[in-house]
């Protein structure tokens, strides 16, 4: 058993850490005042290779493990979760190309992204079918050697920015995860049109929309797998992607704590800094042994898919554990700043925000426990 990281993570992982200090960070809090979407940024982190990672060496890319991937988005997040929730959206939304598509598609698509920089979606929610995955109605009806597509998918990280879509649909409203189809396509295709973009509470940064699709004709080489198995590459592509997700708000925690004691050490009451007060130091402690722990549970699930190995129950511990942390320890963090930490002029209160969302999306928590449970009860 080794915890340590290998050379070459140890660079990886220096890497993205000086990026984050020196590009996110600087610039989070004006992007998220602004909404404005950071393209030039993303096109920053493409071209040194902490965007679309998952491609395979074969087709142009870097062929990140799951275990590399949770490293650099840590790191990342730690300068903004915003900015780093729509660059890893394009490892997301490229996932079931790298596990349905043939060698032909991969190619194509993988090859595509890997020569040029683009932003790509992963379109699966719907506005009747967020944890309920099986519930899709975006309906695509065979045409020939088409499929024309109509219908609306909600919460689509990079869903007006996007040059690639990867869809989520059904052949029958009514046959539920029997029925699921996946396609790759590009986001110009006639009768794609992006709602407006989503004034959110956090991670203001990332751009997040409804898509309609009116009458949209995909070829049928651009389906992912089997007609059917379009829920299969949806779970096996979460599977995949949870773990960082699990990352992502260790990063969001691992900030708040930093500053969290840093500001500990500067603000004095009663003549003497807070950080010599025991309330103060318990609170402290809770949120770096949590922020650890979250860590470890989210490396463990990696490494668990890494090794081709069952890990849906240890990636929702990792996912419910570590943004549940996020949660707690932003808060805490927003409490240890006191008055300051609910301005603006501080970063926790964007902190705090930004965790919210990492209960709810990618499956919530409530839907995690339910995971978990299961597989309990399975056992």
């Amino acid at each position: 058993m080794e915890f340590g990281l290998n050379d070459e993570q140890l660079v990886l992982q220096e890497t993205a850490r000086r990026f984050a200090q020196t590009e996110i960070a600087p610039v989070a809090g004006e992007y998220d005042q602004s909404g404005e979407f950071p393209r030039d940024l993303m096109k920053k982190a493409w071209e040194l290779g902490l965007s679309s990672t998952c491609i395979e060496e074969p087709y142009g890319g870097v062929g990140l493990s799951v275990m590399d991937s949770c490293i650099v988005t840590e790191e990342l997040s730690w300068g903004c979760s915003g900015i780093t929730t729509s660059i890893m959206c394009n490892d997301l939304g490229l996932m079931p190309v790298v596990l349905a598509g043939t060698d032909d598609q991969k190619k194509e698509w993988l090859g595509l992204c890997a020569e040029e920089f683009k932003m790509v979606s992963f379109c699966l929610s719907e506005p009747e079918a967020g944890s309920d995955v099986a519930g899709l109605q975006l309906l695509a009806e065979k045409d020939g050697d088409d499929y024309i597509l109509n219908g609306t998918k909600c919460w689509i990280t990079n869903g007006g920015v996007a040059d690639v879509y990867t869809v989520f649909a059904t052949l029958d409203r009514g046959s539920r995860h029997k029925g699921l189809c996946a396609f790759v396509m590009t986001s110009d295709l006639p009768g794609i049109s992006p709602g407006k973009k989503e004034d959110k509470m956090g991670q203001r940064a990332s751009d997040t929309r409804v898509i309609h699709f009116d009458n949209v004709r995909v070829p049928a080489s651009q389906r992912l797998g089997q007609e059917g198995e379009g829920f299969k590459v949806a779970m096996r592509t979460l599977d995949r992607t949870r773990p960082p997700i699990g990352a992502l708000a260790t990063g969001i925690a691992r900030r708040a704590l930093d500053e969290s004691v840093a500001y500990a050490k500067e603000r004095k009451a009663f003549g003497f800094p807070i950080s010599g007060f025991q309330a103060v130091q318990f609170m402290l402690a809770d949120m770096a042994k949590d922020v650890e722990a979250g860590r470890l549970l989210t490396l463990q699930s990696a490494w668990m898919v890494d090794q081709g190995l069952r890990a849906s129950k240890m990636s929702s511990f990792a996912k419910c554990f570590a943004t549940d942390t996020a949660m707690k320890v932003t808060t805490d963090a927003v409490q240890v700043f006191g008055g300051n930490g609910y301005t603006k002029e501080y970063p926790v209160e964007k902190l705090m925000r930004d965790a919210k969302l990492m209960q709810i999306y990618e499956g919530t928590n409530q839907i995690q426990r339910l995971v978990i449970a299961r597989e309990l009860l399975k056992e």
